[in-house]
């Protein structure tokens, strides 16, 4: 239970059908404490959550609340230093050249990880969780779907979810849309049911990533070259971790074309940047797979969704290795950016993804056809 209505609503639901619910808070962060003590003693679990987020005093109090109208236990968990490893795959895939999501790999670690370890203590048979998503099918048949509100879908974050985990997942509200789970909340007279919905960094409270890292790792931004693909210079950046694949704004370039951050090289500390179709990829390699069907050897035509907000798009997928696997578009995506996640779906449900390891060019796509 974060506070939020999607999470009240779920137990509300779950305790109409008859389950023993019992009411969970992640803490992540510690309210009490400043950022910069955080920084000065290098201690990255005591980073502020910020009160955007879905783990904040204010939430715990909200959560608390509504689990007393329920009449059902309520326990804060205290999860800040496995929290601590979120942040550092955060600052870690951002000071590498890569783009991160931290919120998949909350629920990896955190809410599909830790917390069900916490639930086979106390002898619960499942994890519950406010997201909108569905849990469909019995044994090795059991799916993650998409939600049925479009636009709060939260399927692609939930892909790398370990597939014995399935087994002892339940998604309430997938079948609702945002406005049918707020109508259920002001009917039942919580007072969470218009509560605006938590952005996605809760450790960024000010949305500043680089401000972030300068304030942990002020060594690891460092002044460098913007070039464009020809290997001019055509300026200068504070440091690589600014600026995001795709980005057109506040690149602080003149020039009588818009420009896009096409390439964030770590090694050189360089930006490269161009125009709008050199970021088109047809394909891209993906590393660290999980499925939940048998690693396709062969080309399996599915959807692939490259970012949270960004559609599922035609595609065919073929595992080169247990690990990896190849994705070719049907036609050429922008902005295929490393250290995001790459998820596969079969109609609505997920079969499967992995992290972003590089786009690939068309060159590359044709050399992995072979003789196909």
């Amino acid at each position: 239970m974060s506070g939020g209505v999607d999470s009240s609503v779920a137990a509300i639901l779950l305790q109409k059908e008859g389950w023993d619910v019992v009411g969970c808070f992640m803490r992540l962060g510690s309210p009490g404490e400043a950022l910069q003590e955080a920084v000065e003693a290098c201690d990255t679990s005591k980073i502020r959550i910020g009160h955007q987020g879905c783990c904040s005093i204010n939430d715990a109090e909200d959560a608390r609340r509504v689990a007393a109208s329920l009449d059902i236990p309520f326990y804060v968990l205290n999860f800040r230093e496995d929290f601590g490893r979120i942040i550092d795959y955060f600052r870690a895939e951002y000071h590498a050249g890569r783009t991160p999501n931290p919120c998949v790999r909350c629920n990896d670690w955190l809410k599909f990880g830790r917390l069900h370890d916490y639930a086979k203590q106390i002898g619960a048979s499942y994890v519950a969780s406010g997201h909108h998503a569905r849990v469909t099918g019995e044994g090795n048949d059991r799916r993650i779907r998409c939600g049925v509100d479009e636009d709060k879908d939260q399927s692609y974050v939930l892909f790398g979810a370990p597939t014995q985990r399935l087994q002892e997942m339940l998604l309430p509200i997938g079948h609702l849309t945002k406005d049918e789970v707020r109508e259920i909340a002001r009917k039942e007279g919580l007072p969470v049911f218009n509560k605006p919905d938590s952005q996605e960094i809760c450790f960024v409270p000010d949305n500043d990533y680089a401000g972030l890292l300068s304030r942990t790792d002020p060594d690891a931004l460092k002044p460098g070259e913007i070039v464009n693909q020809s290997g001019d210079v055509v300026g200068t950046h504070d440091g690589h971790q600014h600026f995001t694949i795709g980005q057109r704004r506040g690149i602080g370039i003149a020039s009588d074309k818009p420009l896009y951050v096409i390439n964030r090289d770590a090694d050189s500390n360089r930006i490269v940047v161009g125009e709008r179709d050199q970021l088109s990829s047809p394909g891209l390699l993906a590393e660290k797979a999980n499925w939940f069907i048998d690693p396709p050897e062969d080309w399996l035509p599915c959807r692939v969704r490259i970012r949270y907000n960004a559609p599922a798009v035609p595609a065919r997928v073929r595992c080169d290795s247990p690990e990896t696997f190849i994705v070719e578009f049907g036609s050429p995506q922008f902005a295929v950016a490393p250290g995001q996640a790459a998820v596969c779906y079969d109609g609505d449900a997920v079969i499967g993804g992995g992290w972003i390891h590089q786009p690939l060019s068309s060159n590359a796509i044709e050399f992995v056809h072979g003789d196909d």
